[in-house]
């Protein structure tokens, strides 16, 4: 059907395309505009009012002018889905950038998705094994959770999203594990890195790659995780598969409606942001979860770097208020060359207990996170020690603990970005490690299990 044209621009501000109202269009409509030369660019319907629709223009708003032919589709933005987009590399806003074939979708969806009835959802409680044995053993992923990593500038999370993404799978389980990625607002080279580890280590074959630039309009970076979101959701609760979300990085995200806001000229709130900001990120992460009666899972690691290392920030403040958790990746661990340089200290898995034991991974293996985080948490406020009286002022007891640190930090921590750690290995190799302080101070694990667990029956 041939859509009626209007030449009824007013102003162009940023992103965005003041149009006067000739009609009612509703909030997310898909708008057209075609300028005199030609070129047809997509938005849609930000803001309609009595006298002034706004349209959210994705791509570059240079051309539009007055003399702007604009066109309202009446309908919303929305994602083609199918099984036949794993393997496929796309840009934000959907459209394949890989040199394959034509998508043929099975449907349409729209990006908004719909919210998980409450009464439905299932409480998330099987172990995602990542290989990584700071997240596996001390801070543990489980399907339908929603569990931030926290970086910051410079440091290696683009590494870890890559090895996650390459590693990750639902132990025991015969249900299809898939991979969904979204980089957003990501640089040139960062762009052409994510394709490669995709290809080389042949994760692509059950991944779908959603890839927004730095150079693509802002407007674009906001529908690019609600565009994976909905693949996402298609593959789970259509497909039964169980579906990771990596988003990387939520703070282009944010500062991608932080720009479209001040064009908007909206009254700021924290640092610039707009208020609005909690319940767009609120709609994104409670897209997460098990639906009773359904085989398929979304589970979600949202990365964001924190401006100046800071956890006060608003983007990661709000996002600890929704989500379950977070994997602080720490600068001065880094900076030793340990990696993934992963902090179990401020780590925290708010669900690790349901997806963990026997049944999921091994009946010690409650008590071993536990003992670890204690004698680590003790090791740090050791070295606090150290720094003032010096290690001679130490007693046999504390230098145990601290060689348990430093031997902690080499082994357990510093696996690398390469090696792949079943679950087994990481607890095998916790045991092992705790064998180097006195079994009397492992207060934390059963006696019986400390008896049957300890090397050489120490």
């Amino acid at each position: 059907m041939t859509q009626e044209e209007y030449q009824t621009i007013e102003q162009v501000k940023g992103p965005l395309v003041y149009v006067e109202k000739t009609r009612d269009v509703a909030y997310g409509d898909i708008v057209e505009i075609e300028t005199p030369d030609g070129e047809v660019k997509r938005g849609e319907v930000l803001e309609t009012s009595k006298d002034v629709v706004v349209v959210q223009v994705y791509e570059e708003t240079q051309g539009i002018g007055q003399d702007a032919r604009v066109r309202f589709m009446d309908e919303n933005v929305k994602m083609p889905v199918t099984e036949d987009l794993l393997g496929r590399i796309l840009d934000g806003t959907g459209d394949p950038i890989d040199d394959g074939p034509e998508v043929i979708p099975e449907e349409e969806r729209d990006i908004q998705g719909e919210a998980i009835n409450p009464y439905s959802r299932e409480l998330p409680e099987d172990f995602i094994q990542t290989g990584i044995s700071t997240i596996d053993v001390a801070n543990t992923l489980v399907k339908g959770q929603k569990l931030p990593i926290f970086s910051g500038s410079g440091l290696p999370h683009n590494r870890l999203a890559k090895q996650i993404a390459r590693q990750a799978d639902v132990k025991g389980e015969d249900t299809d594990f898939a991979v969904v990625f979204a980089g957003m607002g990501i640089t040139e080279e960062e762009s052409q890195d994510f394709i490669e580890e995709f290809e080389d280590t042949g994760a692509l074959e059950r991944s779908v790659v959603f890839l927004n630039k730095a150079s693509d309009p802002a407007p674009e970076r906001i529908i690019t995780p609600r565009m994976a979101l909905t693949t996402a959701e298609f593959l789970a609760f259509e497909k039964g598969m169980d579906v990771l979300v990596i988003m990387t990085d939520m703070t282009n995200y944010c500062n991608a409606l932080r720009e479209v806001s001040a064009a908007r000229e909206e009254v700021p709130g924290r640092r610039g942001y707009p208020g609005y900001m909690y319940t767009d990120l609120a709609e994104l992460y409670e897209r997460a979860g098990l639906i009773e009666g359904e085989e398929g899972s979304v589970t979600q690691l949202p990365i964001l770097t924190m401006p100046n290392d800071d956890q006060t920030h608003p983007i990661p403040d709000l996002t600890g208020y929704i989500t379950e958790g977070q994997i602080v990746v720490d600068r001065d661990l880094d900076n030793q060359g340990l990696n993934p340089p992963i902090d179990i200290l401020p780590s925290l898995s708010r669900l690790e207990d349901n997806g963990i034991g026997e049944g999921y991974t091994r009946e010690d293996h409650g008590d071993v996170s536990d003992q670890l985080y204690a004698l680590y948490a003790e090791g740090e406020s050791l070295r606090d020690l150290v720094s003032i009286v010096g290690e001679d002022a130490l007693s046999d007891r504390d230098e145990k603990i601290l060689n348990f640190t430093r031997e902690f930090e080499k082994k357990f921590v510093g696996q690398g970005f390469d090696e792949d750690r079943d679950i087994e290995d990481s607890l095998d190799l916790a045991w092992e490690l705790l064998s180097l302080v006195p079994e009397a101070e492992l207060t934390r694990i059963d006696p019986e299990m400390r008896e049957e667990r300890l090397p050489d029956g120490e």
